[in-house]
């Protein structure tokens, strides 16, 4: 697509999913003659300033990593109004947007100067400037929400005239890429890294991967200027796939190296029981429920040979060594993880629902409230029925820990003596000598 007009891209938000992903892919595709971003770290908008627009990002392969610059990018402050005034008008002219930040809840603080106010803004600017028709626009969602698009297009639409608004399309999308920020010197300097610009002591290091999921555009005839991203009908079971799958095992991997006292996801690659627990879980449990549950989807993932491929290629990836992806980051935010419609029990309530007996995602369950415990010090709040030690665990102490964290969930109701009486046998495992 390397031909007529170069479009302009527009990012909110400059973190590595937005920097080494759909910025990067953005500049990489020789589509885009323009690349506008807006944040709030003023050390960092500076220092990209400084060193005329550029960036440098780290991509970890199997065998080594490599670096990327990306050039000619604008980077503005919202908080500073004059400058979140120069980014609306690149919004307005622009033909491809991504939201990448923490949380859905972002969208909507800071008033006028918050995403879904700048967005619509930029939008609605069309109106005044476009002599035809506004032209189609699609705006990405990266916030690992399933309704992220919905959410956003809830607060931007009526904010926007209906004849801007028929010619944007929001977009959901699965991002099974793994990436983050180092900060630390040591870790830089023993990988060799590249830091962002080359006085700012921040480094981004991402996985070489690139294959994003997002949901079919429905725009008469619009091309994407990102042409690797792949365009699903339902992304619904993709999204479950991602969580009941992919970030299931990667927190039982965390949680099982964390009681091994690992402090890289890399140490557990050559630990012979927690990868053969991590497969069977994968495999045998996510694999067979999800399975069942999205056969009709008639997607290529969800038969035995597919998901065994997705499997075995997820367990490679999340134990790379070039990665450095650490135990305690991937097993952070324990209550999250442990969490009734999350990727452990989430998984296991799933695979219940399916007839699917999910003995080695109890392990992992189980690990998880032992690593719980033993960084009980490291918690922001820590549980009312959460034991002092593991030595002090026992089933009744389980269950109210885990009936504390879960609420009043309907599935808590439902599976729940199940899932303590998994998560039990998990523990029971974990402290026989020799145990995974």
């Amino acid at each position: 697509m390397k031909s007529g007009r170069k479009k302009t891209y527009a990012g909110f938000g400059f973190g590595p999913i937005q920097s080494a992903l759909f910025l990067y892919e953005a500049y990489r595709c020789g589509n885009f003659g323009r690349f506008a971003v807006v944040d709030i770290d003023e050390r960092l908008i500076a220092a990209v300033r400084r060193n005329g627009g550029r960036y440098t990002v780290n991509i970890a392969g199997q065998r080594r990593i490599d670096r990327a610059t990306v050039e000619g990018v604008e980077l503005f402050n919202s908080t500073v109004a004059e400058e979140a005034e120069r980014f609306v008008e690149a919004v307005a002219a622009s033909d491809e947007l991504c939201t990448a930040l923490p949380s859905v809840s972002v969208y909507a603080a800071g008033a006028q100067a918050s995403v879904a106010g700048l967005l619509a803004r930029g939008l609605a600017a069309r109106d005044r400037t476009a002599a035809q028709e506004s032209p189609p626009t699609v705006v990405y969602t990266a916030e690992n929400n399933n309704r992220a698009a919905e959410i956003l297009s809830e607060q931007v639409c009526p904010l926007i005239p209906a004849s801007i608004r028929k010619n944007v399309q929001f977009l959901n999308t699965v991002i099974g890429k793994m990436s983050g920020v180092i900060a630390d010197a040591a870790t830089i300097e023993r990988l060799d890294l590249a830091t962002i610009t080359p006085d700012f002591p921040r480094a981004i290091l991402v996985e070489q991967f690139n294959r994003i999921l997002i949901s079919k555009i429905r725009l008469p005839g619009y091309r994407r200027g990102i042409e690797v991203f792949v365009e699903k009908e339902d992304l619904l079971p993709f999204e479950e796939a991602k969580l009941y799958g992919h970030n299931a095992v990667h927190a039982l991997i965390a949680y099982l190296a964390d009681l091994k006292g690992y402090t890289v996801m890399s140490e557990a690659r050559h630990d012979s029981r927690i990868m053969a627990t991590a497969r069977k879980a994968f495999i045998e449990e996510s694999g067979a429920a999800l399975i069942r549950r999205n056969a009709r989807a008639g997607d290529p993932l969800f038969s035995e040979q597919g998901y065994r491929e997705y499997a075995d290629d997820l367990l490679t990836r999340m134990t790379n060594p070039n990665l450095n992806d650490l135990v305690e980051r991937v097993g952070r935010d324990h209550a999250r993880k442990l969490g009734i419609e999350d990727r452990l029990y989430g998984t296991m309530v799933i695979a219940l629902q399916q007839n699917v007996q999910p003995l080695n995602f109890g392990i992992g369950a189980g690990a998880g409230v032992l690593s719980m415990i033993r960084r009980r010090e490291e918690l922001g709040r820590q549980p009312e029925h959460l034991p002092n030690s593991a030595q002090r665990l026992d089933k009744d102490t389980l269950s109210r820990l885990l009936r504390e964290i879960w609420g009043e969930h309907p599935a808590a109701r439902e599976h729940g003596q199940r899932l303590i009486d998994l998560t039990w046998l998990g523990v029971q495992q974990l402290r026989r000598p020799g145990s995974v």
